[in-house]
């Protein structure tokens, strides 16, 4: 089995995020952060990208869909 890392997580028109870009460097061990910061939406992508499924709510309001990219 190969172990693969993620190295950078985009995210457009999901939520509350109109655009969000986060470069993940080796040693990248944990995500935190104040109650509301948005750690649960990264989380929610991070899901989508990998094949979760979800509905239209998930989407920014006045947009039609959302993009999530991933680079492992």
């Amino acid at each position: 089995m190969v172990a693969l890392m993620l190295t950078q997580l985009t995210i457009k028109k999901l939520a509350l995020i109109a655009t969000l870009e986060i470069p993940l460097h080796k040693g990248f061990l944990a995500l935190t952060g104040e109650t509301g910061a948005g750690k649960s939406l990264l989380l929610d992508a991070l899901g989508l990208v990998l094949g979760a499924r979800t509905d239209a709510s998930l989407i920014r309001h006045g947009e039609i869909q959302a993009e999530i990219t991933a680079i492992f």
